[in-house]
């Protein structure tokens, strides 16, 4: 699976470390993330591939329309990471 608009990827360096984004786009060696809150759709980061570690998710172009949107759909990742099910409370 390569690079494509709307994958989700964590980071894995950098200030932004552990936090999910979605790819707007992708070069060669660089992608253009956003996750609707801290880089939101009209400033997005551009980052290292190396730095980014894929999912097997990819988001519909609708949740790539606006930063809420986005956030709302990354939400679930951010709390699966910490352990989290969707209510907010931790898995066992």
């Amino acid at each position: 699976m390569s690079f494509e608009r709307g994958l989700v990827v964590r980071s894995l360096s950098g200030r932004d470390k552990g936090r999910f984004f979605a790819v707007l786009s992708a070069e060669e060696t660089q992608a253009v993330i956003a996750d609707g809150n801290l880089r939101g759709l009209d400033r997005p980061k551009r980052k290292n591939l190396r730095h980014l570690a894929k999912t097997n998710t990819i988001l519909s172009a609708q949740a790539l329309t606006s930063d809420e949107q986005l956030a709302a759909a990354l939400a679930s990742f951010e709390g699966k990471a910490l352990g989290l099910n969707e209510g907010g409370q931790e898995l066992v």
